[in-house]
């Protein structure tokens, strides 16, 4: 028993000390059979460890026995002895019998059953195997215990190496006691290779004083930035209790995507306010361009202008609606708008985008070249939107010749494609690998440098044509240049036709109060009426303007939208009020149609506006409306004031 002892005091496995046991008893007492049992200690099962030779005697009821009754010796009487017990005798019950209970802490782990020739046992042999028996249940238990803090070492493994994030714990001398695997990724070692090592042995220089910085300040909640050419960590030192700080977590919270998504969302609410900006700013250039721009019109017109003056009329009028377009192509590109598709000819969305990117394209040395295929259909698009592709797709294609250091050209051709349009973007650029093409739609990925390009571009791109029922394709080798396609629908409804009659002159003299704040744009508007044969009448502010026209009849009223002191929302809210008949006819002419607040009242009217700078045919389109709309019996006579007291509401 003593040897038994010393063997199974150095062991910890369960199944080393059942087999030193079964030794040892089969030394000792020479059983013909004998059966182990181990009992789970959670369902109260058991957990055979060995049992009886193959078809011989059931050991199963013999254990349990041992288990409810202590240790015994039995002889003959096994039948009674089980039957009494309340279990089933096996079919083979002749012999001397040997069984005794593992217990461990006043509970029975166990059991243990040894049959001899009739007669073999006596009462020293149950002492003895209660003996080691008792022995091996110590080893048991340590085993247990030992099985226990390995499962629970494997478990805290698993746990922390599932979590994302890399930590390990370092303790006062700065050697680490343990890591996760994201930790030996992130220092690229193998995990093995960690432990009881100084942490400084595995990160890079340039992140010594920072780490050591965070150290120093632990428990403080201060997060230390790391970065790499790629990655950005968020580095925190939190002790593992407040009263013991001899150890330390070090946690690397990797935050690439974090920071990529707040740069992009810095990058949006800086777009919104340059979007703020270019209302301002169109607002200011549109008014004077009104009045560059109808005065041309206006002195065109002119008869007998000599051709020594029609020339630099013209120069003035071409370059005026240069500016203008130039103007109005950042407007549109600026605004948000929702669910503003509608049939949109390619060739002048295409013309107004090259002029947005003029500067650009000249600046990398680019030439610019549009082929439109006659009578293209138009698709059913949001041209805001569509022309935001246009600019990534020209923007991108126009780094990349740049990036070759030679001068290159784009050619956008923009042809039928089935059931609709597509539109190519060819450049002579250095063209892609077969591995970067199948990326470049990813949202993230871009080749550019850091802090040149946010990845989004062409992802945002093919979001919005997969939105309108198309999709963006691409062809390319390298060395050989790009090929990205536009591939768009045409939708079932076509635009309205322009007739000739709604530019000509109107054949019926109306009265037209014209409301503008600027002195320039009055001047221009009752010079053109009145070389029309209208009669206008001008007011320079709202309330100006809500004062005549409650007390004379007009066919039409044009009013700026923003003036000081009293706007036009407000001159035809009032007028509204007043008199609905008379604020019906009014028509508002803007040059700020990019902020949202405007764009959505003049959407609310449900009526025509004139964006400044508009030409003398709009305005000649303007009148014939009012004329057709106004019927043969509705000619205005040249009518004296009406007192403000006839009028509703006054």
């Amino acid at each position: 028993m003593t040897a038994f002892g010393q063997e199974v005091a150095g062991t910890l496995r369960r199944a080393s000390v059942i087999d030193l046991l079964v030794r040892h008893v089969r030394e000792s007492l020479t059983p013909s059979e004998i059966a182990v049992a181990l009992f789970q200690r959670e369902a109260e099962t058991i957990d055979f460890v060995l049992g009886w030779p193959p078809g011989r005697t059931n050991p199963r009821p013999l254990l349990e026995l041992a288990s409810r009754r202590g240790p015994l010796l039995i002889h003959g009487e096994l039948d009674s002895v089980l039957r009494e017990a309340g279990l089933t005798p096996p079919p083979l019950t002749a012999g001397s019998w040997l069984v005794a209970p593992f217990i461990a802490k006043g509970r029975v782990t166990g059991a243990i059953a040894a049959r001899g020739e009739a007669g073999r046992y006596r009462p020293a042999d149950l002492v003895l195997l209660e003996g080691l028996v008792s022995q091996a249940s110590i080893a048991l238990e340590s085993a247990r215990l030992v099985d226990l803090h390995d499962d629970g070492r494997r478990t805290w493994q698993e746990v922390v190496d599932a979590i994302s994030p890399a930590l390990c714990i370092v303790d006062r001398s700065g050697a680490i006691r343990r890591a996760n695997r994201a930790f030996a990724d992130l220092v690229n070692a193998p995990p093995a290779s960690l432990i009881g090592r100084p942490w400084q042995a595995f990160i890079p220089p340039e992140w010594g004083a920072d780490i050591q910085r965070a150290l120093d300040q632990q428990g403080a909640g201060r997060e230390v930035e790391l970065r790499t050419s790629e990655r950005t960590y968020a580095v925190t030192a939190v002790p593992i209790s407040s009263t013991d700080r001899s150890a330390v977590v070090l946690l690397f919270d990797d935050q690439t995507e974090r920071r990529r998504l707040q740069d992009q969302l810095i990058q949006s609410e800086k777009m919104s306010a340059i979007g703020q900006l270019i209302a301002g700013i169109a607002h200011d250039l549109n008014n004077p361009l009104a009045s560059v721009l109808g005065f041309a019109d206006f002195l065109t017109e002119v008869p007998h202008v000599p051709p020594s003056i029609r020339e630099p009329l013209t120069v003035i009028r071409e370059e005026a609606e240069r500016a203008s377009s130039i103007v109005r192509n950042l407007l549109g590109f600026a605004r948000k708008q929702d669910n503003q598709r509608r049939p949109t000819a390619l060739k002048p969305l295409l013309d107004g985008t090259f002029v947005l990117l003029r500067n650009q394209l000249m600046a990398h040395r680019v030439e610019a070249l549009i082929e439109v295929e006659p009578d293209l259909p138009m698709p059913d698009i949001d041209p805001n939107q569509i022309q935001q592709v246009f600019v990534n797709l020209i923007n991108n294609a126009a780094q990349a010749v740049a990036s070759t250091g030679r001068p290159g050209t784009i050619v956008v051709r923009a042809r039928r494609w089935l059931d609709g349009v597509a539109i190519d973007f060819i450049d002579d650029g250095p063209g892609m690998s077969e591995q970067l093409a199948s990326q470049v739609f990813e949202p993230f990925f871009t080749t550019k440098a850091e802090g040149e390009g946010t990845g989004l571009g062409l992802s945002i791109s093919q979001g919005i044509v997969k939105e309108h029922g198309g999709r963006i394709m691409l062809s390319t080798e390298e060395r050989k240049g790009s090929t990205f396609t536009v591939q768009l629908p045409v939708g079932a409804r076509s635009p309205m036709p322009v007739t000739d009659a709604a530019t000509r002159s109107p054949t019926k003299r109306l009265r037209v109060l014209v409301v503008d704040d600027e002195p320039h744009i009055l001047h221009y508007m009752r010079a053109t009426l009145e070389a029309w044969g209208h009669i206008p009448v001008v007011a320079s502010d709202g309330a100006q303007a809500l004062s005549i026209a409650c007390r004379e009849t007009f066919d039409l009223i044009i009013s700026d939208l923003r003036m000081p002191r009293y706007g036009g929302r407000e001159f035809y809210e009032e007028l509204s009020r007043r008199n609905p008949v008379i604020a019906a006819r009014l028509v508002f002419s803007t040059g700020d149609t990019v902020r949202g607040d405007t764009l959505a009242f003049l959407e609310t009217l449900d009526r025509p506006y004139l964006h400044k700078p508009f030409s003398l045919a709009e305005l000649r389109a303007l009148l014939a409306e009012v004329v057709r709309e106004s019927g043969p019996q509705a000619a205005v006579r040249d009518s004296g004031p009406r007192p403000a007291d006839a009028l509703p509401g006054t």
